[in-house]
């Protein structure tokens, strides 16, 4: 979870005021803080372009008519944040992301006008390999520079041990961005844009072991207001097989099965649910271990979406994809729900959904 302030926390279940900033940064060096009505922040770690955005304002002016004003809108970014008012003067304001700004449309003559933008992700993702790139090194280094061709002034923070790759060829029309996952597997590690607008290359928290950073519950003066729970075996894999095999560098085949082993596990392999593996390959894995680290990543996310949850909330701007939440429903159980994806309004009606990669109980 985005770091706030305990008050900040306590703020969320009470009736308050709701603060909202959106800043628009043009290429011209202007930054236009947004008058907006409206609009919301989707956060999804299950896309490659994590957060997106639709901002809506009353202001017909935004929408670019001359070519100057075209030349400083292509390539603008967005920074949006939500928070509370205390009532004593002072707010605390909390990032939903950076945005690549990617349309402007409204009525010209009265509004209102949309705007739509895309987290960083998206600017590597576009710039497509013109000619063969070579990755190699180590995978910190090598994650870094596909993000680094493409914005030169990116900040890429590692949380990983960093570790030797195998060289990895992409072909001409490849995405540097799918590269850089890639090369992030094989440390059983994945890559995305946080709220600031900074890369990160982190490995998602264990569920078992992760201390929940909020409580969700179904009391007096609590943030709860509904909540379901579901199972589904569609796309859910017990096994992974992940391989590698680097011909170029004369690196002999190597491979790992990682399984969910877990006796008390309804998905356990070769239990019940039966063995159902799914396969990864790729010649930035050289060695056992590299094998095996990459499986295990790949196996986390294959396994979990047999059970899940759908959390609906007073809205937590500061909640991050991964971060483990306690729910309490309203007959007093009680769960461990890691988040997966979730949609923060910019305005102070509407619910909060939260969906979940994986679910269990709580004792």
């Amino acid at each position: 979870m985005y770091p706030v302030s305990d008050r900040f926390l306590a703020r969320l279940a009470e009736s308050h005021q709701v603060a909202t900033q959106v800043q628009l940064f043009l290429t011209d060096g202007h930054v236009v803080d947004l008058e907006h009505t409206g609009g919301s922040v989707s956060v999804d770690r299950g896309q490659a372009i994590r957060r997106t955005c639709t901002v809506t304002g009353a202001d017909p002016s935004l929408i670019p008519r001359t070519p100057s004003d075209q030349l400083a809108t292509y390539g603008a970014r967005l920074r949006i944040s939500r928070g509370v008012e205390y009532g004593d003067g002072s707010r605390e304001l909390v990032p939903l992301g950076v945005f690549r700004l990617d349309s402007v449309d409204g009525d010209v003559n009265e509004g209102p006008v949309t705007l739509q933008g895309k987290s960083l992700e998206a600017i590597v993702a576009d710039d497509k390999f013109t000619q063969p790139y070579k990755a190699t090194g180590t995978v910190v280094g090598a994650v870094t520079a596909l993000i680094q061709r493409s914005i030169p002034d990116a900040d890429v923070i590692s949380q990983i041990t960093d570790q030797p790759i195998g060289s990895r060829v992409f072909d001409v029309e490849a995405d540097p961005w799918a590269g850089a996952q890639e090369i992030a597997a094989a440390a059983g590690a994945e890559v995305y844009c946080n709220a600031d607008g900074t890369f990160v290359i982190a490995t998602l928290p264990d569920l078992l072991t992760a201390t929940p950073v909020w409580a969700v519950e179904a009391t007096e003066g609590g943030v709860y207001i509904s909540g379901n729970r579901a199972m589904s075996s569609d796309g859910v894999y017990n096994g992974v097989l992940a391989r590698g095999e680097n011909t170029a560098e004369n690196v002999a085949p190597v491979s790992y099965l990682a399984t969910d082993d877990d006796p008390n596990s309804p998905t356990r392999w070769a239990g019940p649910f039966g063995r159902r593996p799914m396969f990864y390959s790729s010649s930035t894995l050289t060695t056992v271990n590299a094998c095996a680290q990459a499986a295990n990543l790949k196996l986390a996310s294959a396994k979990a979406p047999n059970a899940s949850g759908d959390i609906s909330s007073l809205p937590n701007p500061a909640l991050e994809p991964g971060d483990v939440i306690r729910v309490m429903h309203e007959d007093g159980t009680r769960e461990l729900h890691q988040v997966a994806s979730f949609s923060v309004p910019l305005d102070a009606g509407g619910d909060f959904p939260i969906s979940t990669i994986s679910a269990k109980e709580d004792a």
